[in-house]
């Protein structure tokens, strides 16, 4: 088991509420252990520019109620080069920094996988707002940017229904409509469209015929950002601002479209998101002190747990429908099945919540 004397903290890739919670926790409790802690700034690419802060209990006192990260992101394209990955490991060892705690999405867990790889322990602490990494019940961010748009949304359900007017609200989640999905439900939309399952447009649109020949006046969509349809050029056109057109066109009911975009990222970490960080970056720092590397701290039924990076990648490109030749070769049956049982698992909570949604979403 190596000594640990130090170790660094980054934070790479989007921002998201609960960073800052995670930080502090990891330097309190490395402090507490006596472990030195310092804070490398805007992600992989502080690695690269030695861009390295010592953190102290006063340099982390009160940025748990701050969204965004004090560490500063960035996602650095020269740390995944030969060159940068060597510009890493010499910055860790001219600097002392025994190991690496990186908080963020699957892009962020590559990066510490190669670290580690290339001698510098690493553990990965999750921190998206899209909930979009399939090894993990929950990411930290995810329940402020719900809470967010779901706040938004029901300001302009406000004006909606002073005006008679129906609303399309896109929200942010890439390629994983969970944001839209919860808060669709949640705000009583009256129809959400995600990119993991088919959308009925026109069941839609009937519905809200419907709903105004009812004398409902106020109306809200909920449209993912990941949804698009292509052009005769083959370019990327959102969906929510067709849909928007095609409904007032059908409807007769005045439509308005509202992206809420990065307004989604910003914000004071709801309660979960700073406890939930706080139990992660707590366990990170345990799991290095024990020895241990190349892991990353999931939550999987209430409870704080950690996997293999390289078992949580594979899982998500399982899902992603992204594995490509030899993916599943370092593995064995055992725990391809149980990648398959994690992808099934998520696929059904989505499929019952969206069935749901188009029950009471009226």
């Amino acid at each position: 088991m190596k000594k640990f004397k130090k170790i660094g903290v980054l934070t790479s890739g989007g921002d998201a509420p609960g960073m800052n919670a995670a930080i502090r926790a990891i330097t309190r409790s490395a402090l507490d252990q006596g472990v030195e802690v310092v804070g490398i700034i805007g992600g992989y690419s502080g690695l690269l520019e030695e861009n390295i802060i010592p953190l102290t209990s006063s340099s982390v006192s009160n940025i748990i109620t701050h969204g965004g990260t004090i560490l500063y992101s960035d996602r650095c394209l020269e740390f995944k080069t030969p060159e940068g990955m060597a510009k890493a490991v010499a910055t860790c060892k001219k600097h002392n920094i025994d190991a690496i705690v990186a908080i963020g999405g699957d892009g962020t867990f590559r990066g510490a996988t190669d670290l580690t790889l290339h001698g510098i322990p690493a553990i990965g602490v999750t921190g998206t707002i899209d909930n979009d990494i399939t090894a993990t019940d929950y990411t930290v961010g995810f329940d402020t940017a719900m809470n967010t748009v779901l706040d938004a949304v029901d300001r302009l359900r406000d004006t909606c229904e002073s005006h008679a007017r129906c609303d399309v609200v896109e929200v942010m989640g890439r390629d994983c409509g969970q944001i839209a999905l919860m808060t669709g439900i949640a705000s009583g939309a009256i129809a959400v469209c995600i990119p993991e399952l088919p959308f009925d447009e026109k069941a839609a649109i009937e519905e809200i015929k419907n709903a105004k020949e009812s004398g409902k006046r106020g109306m809200i969509v909920v449209v993912s950002e990941g949804v698009y349809e292509l052009d005769e050029n083959g370019k990327k056109i959102p969906y929510g601002e067709l849909l928007r057109e095609r409904i007032e066109t059908q409807t007769g009911v005045e439509t308005k479209f509202a992206r809420l975009a990065h307004v989604v990222r910003g914000g004071s970490p709801t309660l979960r998101d700073r406890l939930t960080a706080t139990k992660m970056g707590c366990e990170a720092v345990d799991l290095l002190l024990e020895g241990k590397s190349n892991r990353v701290v999931i939550e999987e039924d209430g409870y704080i747990k950690n996997l293999d990076i390289l078992y949580a990648l594979t899982v998500d490109r399982m899902y992603k429908n992204k594995l490509k030749d030899g993916d599943l070769d370092k593995f064995s049956a055992e725990e391809i099945k149980s990648m398959e049982a994690l992808c099934e698992k998520r696929r059904k909570e989505i499929k019952d919540l969206y069935d749901m949604s188009w029950e009471i979403c009226r």
